[in-house]
């Protein structure tokens, strides 16, 4: 059973940074690619950012590009997302995903095991 636990997020103000981890466990994600993905009030969920099994190849959503990070850490079987320069767009729970493939993909229909997310929570 692959289980995937964010954790990270709270509530910052504007300009400030997050960094929200996903743990997972049941599986190595060493052969997966990773995805983070979040959805705001009201809103579908979106994709955010992408991370081959290798880590070499990343790709995010336009909106966050030059502010967010995406990395992972295959020996602690966890991936990150490193958040800075927040607005109050960003606000949304955020998801971490497990793809049973090793390419990034910005499809939610790709990625086969998802977290329960974490609220981030920007004020203006």
């Amino acid at each position: 059973q692959v289980q995937l636990v964010e954790s990270g997020g709270a509530m910052v103000q504007a300009g400030g940074s997050l960094r929200l981890s996903c743990a997972a466990s049941g599986r190595s994600i060493v052969t997966s690619a990773m995805g983070w993905f979040r959805q705001a009030p009201g809103k579908e969920r979106e994709f955010v950012a992408t991370i081959n099994w290798r880590g070499g190849n990343t790709n995010y959503v336009d909106s966050v590009k030059g502010r967010f990070t995406i990395s992972r850490d295959n020996a602690k079987n966890t991936v990150y997302l490193q958040m800075n320069s927040l607005k109050a767009d960003d606000t949304a729970v955020y998801y971490c995903a497990l793809r049973r493939g090793s390419s990034g993909s910005d499809s939610l229909s790709d990625y086969t095991y998802w977290g329960r997310g974490t609220q981030v929570t920007v004020s203006s």
